[in-house]
């Protein structure tokens, strides 16, 4: 395998960057880090250096840059496939992408007012009515999942064992678990089996240990 190079933002809070770096961790397969610290005279200037969209995470292989998050997962999911990181079930693998792109491209409320923060305990902050409509949509998918897909399976992720739906929602599991939002005992379940997954533990770690802090 040539060498992978993923191109990120801090990991105290770029949420984006959070979910490639946690399939690639699962998938198993090597990479190296390109940590760019957000917010700095220069950060433009370095994420323009390897993101043709200016913006990160982006996955450089052999002069290949891919710069969104959900492609470059798909992207690790085609390089890895025994790590099987979409579901083989046609229809649960339906459902899978239906539930990661649905994360990718809503739930605008929760990202404004309850954005991603290892650093601090922001617990009672945040709630507003769109925002607590957003958790509870999220709230009903992961229910969902996890009768349908995930308990049958035998497995305590979305669909069962890990797989890119779970990578599109860890980012969520850390803004519920840093706003102290109350769940309901399956989506506590869940986030739990995130937030145990050694790859999850790495990332808190070193994001508790970054020099930056400012309001993400």
């Amino acid at each position: 395998m040539s060498d992978l190079i993923l191109v990120m933002g801090n990991k105290a809070y770029s949420s984006w960057s959070l979910r490639p770096w946690l399939a690639l961790k699962q998938a198993g397969l090597p990479f190296a880090e390109t940590l760019i610290p957000l917010r700095q005279p220069d950060t433009a200037a370095r994420i323009a250096e390897h993101s043709p969209s200016g913006r990160v995470p982006c996955l450089v292989h052999d002069g290949l840059a891919i710069w969104d998050s959900l492609a470059i997962c798909e992207y690790v999911a085609e390089l890895a496939p025994d790590a099987r990181l979409w579901p083989a079930d046609r229809a649960a693998r339906a459902v899978a992408r239906s539930v990661a792109a649905e994360m990718h491209s809503g739930f605008v409320s929760l990202r404004t007012t309850m954005s991603m923060d290892l650093k601090r305990d922001r617990k009672g902050e945040g709630m507003t009515a769109a925002t607590a409509a957003d958790i509870a949509r999220i709230e009903a998918l992961w229910a969902d999942a996890r009768a349908r897909f995930g308990v049958p399976a035998g497995g305590p992720f979305l669909f069962g064992a890990f797989t890119v739906a779970d990578a599109m929602f860890a980012p969520v599991v850390t803004r519920l678990e840093t706003y102290g939002v109350a769940v309901s005992p399956v989506s506590r379940a869940y986030m739990d089996a995130v937030l145990a997954l050694p790859a999850m533990r790495d990332w808190i770690a070193a994001a508790k240990d970054e020099p930056w802090e400012f309001e993400p």
